[in-house]
C-alpha cells in the first residue's frame, strides 16, 4: 500500500512538473514593451507610458488636471491652491504677496455652470455674469470674445468685465461646452490706478497669469 501511494505521488509530481515546463515554454517571461508614443503635457513637456498596463503617468507640476471637469492646464509660476469661495467654484489659486511687494494681490478662480435642458450656453453666461458692483446682470453688449491657444489646441472665450471698483478688477473668461459653461476669473486687488481709463488690465498679475493659463488649456 505504501509503495502504491508513493507511486501515485510520484506520478502527480511528474505531471505537475510537466505542466510547469510546458507553460514556461509556451509563455516565456518577457519584459513588457510599451508603445513609444508620448503624452504632451499642457506646459509642453511629455510623459511616456509606464508599468505593466502601459498607462501614462500624471503630468508633473506645474501641470494641473481637473478630472471632474475634464480639463488640464499649466499653473502659472507663483500661484498656489486656495480655498474655494462658493459652490460653483471647482478650483482656486492665489499668488501670495509680501508686505514689501508693490504688486497687487492676484487670484484665479475656475467655476462650472451646468446648462439646463431648456437653456443655452449664452443664456447661462448672461445669468452668471453679474456685476460685482451693482449686483445686476451685465448686458450682452458688454461681452467680447477672444481665441487663446495654438493652432493645434485653441479655445474661444467670451470675455466679461465683472468688476472694476475700489481697487478690484475682475475679468471672467467663459468657455462654452456641450453641457456646461466654465468660467475662469482673473481677480487683481489693491490696484492703485484702477480709475485710470487708459489702464491696460491685461498687464495686471492675475490677468496676465490667466491668459497664460488659458493658452495651455487642454480638454473639451
Amino acid at each position: 500500500m505504501r509503495s502504491l501511494l508513493l507511486g501515485i505521488l510520484f506520478i502527480i509530481i511528474i505531471g505537475f512538473g510537466g505542466l510547469v515546463y510546458r507553460n514556461a515554454v509556451e509563455h516565456p517571461s518577457q519584459p513588457i514593451v510599451c508603445p513609444l508614443d508620448a503624452l504632451k503635457c499642457p506646459d509642453g513637456t511629455s510623459v511616456s507610458r509606464t508599468g505593466n498596463s502601459c498607462t501614462f503617468p500624471a503630468c508633473p507640476p506645474p501641470n494641473v488636471s481637473l478630472s471632474d471637469i475634464n480639463i488640464s492646464f499649466a499653473l502659472p509660476t507663483g500661484f498656489a491652491v486656495a480655498e474655494l469661495p462658493d459652490a460653483a467654484a471647482v478650483a482656486a489659486y492665489e499668488m501670495p504677496v509680501t508686505a514689501s511687494s508693490s504688486l497687487s494681490a492676484a487670484s484665479i478662480l475656475v467655476r462650472r455652470y451646468a446648462i439646463q435642458a431648456s437653456s443655452t450656453a449664452l443664456a447661462t453666461i448672461q445669468q452668471t455674469a453679474v456685476s460685482g458692483t451693482s449686483g445686476l446682470p451685465i448686458g450682452v453688449t458688454s461681452f467680447s470674445s477672444t481665441v487663446l491657444g495654438n493652432t493645434l489646441n485653441s479655445h474661444r472665450f467670451t470675455v466679461v468685465l465683472i468688476e472694476r471698483f475700489e481697487g478690484v478688477i475682475d475679468t471672467a473668461y467663459y468657455l462654452a461646452r456641450s453641457t456646461d459653461v466654465l468660467r475662469f476669473d482673473a481677480i487683481d486687488r489693491n490696484v492703485n490706478n484702477w480709475t485710470n481709463p487708459t489702464l491696460d488690465t491685461s498687464t495686471l498679475p492675475a490677468h496676465t497669469a490667466l491668459k497664460n493659463l488659458l493658452t495651455t488649456l487642454q480638454g473639451q
